[in-house]
């Protein structure tokens, strides 16, 4: 997979790209990630990228030229365009598993007070990682590419991820480890026990009973539950 990230801000995904598993998936060639600074593709004298709104209004908006032209630049034949925008639709597990069949993604991360709306004409899909507002684009850009590449073949064990929070809108069972008994408080006994028939029973209850104790909400989307 290549990802390549659109930003005016590509220092902020220094430590991102070279820590933990982003970076070994990069090592191991699973996954190709690019920052390109959109600044570049200005045409004006001082590279702007944003002006006033046209109609008035607070802050700065930014420019068709710049975005478009590294959109297009960038594209090619099997690339998906995602805008990154607190209007888009609600990131969810998902759709990562959706984006980790796509042999291309460019992440356009916005800045200042949005987008001139006529970029939106030049994408594939928007997508919103909450209901609140960030500074800019960047930050949910690492968190569709963080959960997307952890997805790719080669980069994690599947059974790490095959049972997680968000699979079947069941949030992840409770998991312990030594000491058995810490202050008081003791691991169930079913995970010592060594039946692991018992274990996978008790782990796929507990999911359902966290889901309902935290998340009752996600269950309405369950047909099994």
């Amino acid at each position: 997979m290549k990802i390549d990230i659109l930003t005016l801000f590509p220092n902020m995904f220094q430590g991102f790209l070279q820590e933990s598993i982003i970076h070994r998936a990069i090592e191991k060639k699973i996954v190709e990630i690019n920052t390109i600074n959109f600044r570049d593709f200005s045409e004006l004298s001082n590279h702007q990228v944003d002006d006033t709104p046209y109609g008035g209004g607070g802050g700065m908006v930014l420019r068709c030229e710049p975005l478009v032209k590294a959109i297009e630049k960038t594209r090619t034949e099997n690339t998906r365009v995602i805008l990154m925008c607190p209007q888009g639709k609600p990131y969810s597990q998902k759709k990562a598993f959706a984006l980790r069949n796509e042999k291309h993604l460019i992440l356009v991360c916005g800045h200042y007070e949005g987008f001139d709306e006529r970029i939106r004409e030049f994408v594939d899909e928007e997508i919103s990682i909450g209901n609140y507002v960030l500074t800019g684009g960047e930050i949910p850009a690492m968190v569709v590419t963080d959960s997307v590449v952890r997805l790719l073949d080669g980069v994690i064990k599947e059974n790490s991820y095959i049972m997680e929070s968000y699979q079947d809108n069941l949030l992840d069972y409770p998991t312990y480890t030594k000491p058995s008994d810490f202050r008081g408080l003791k691991v169930p006994e079913v995970l010592l026990s060594g039946d692991h028939a018992k274990i996978d029973a008790w782990r796929n209850k507990m999911r359902e009973v966290k889901t309902k104790e935290k998340r009752s909400d996600l269950l309405r989307g369950n047909k099994n539950a």
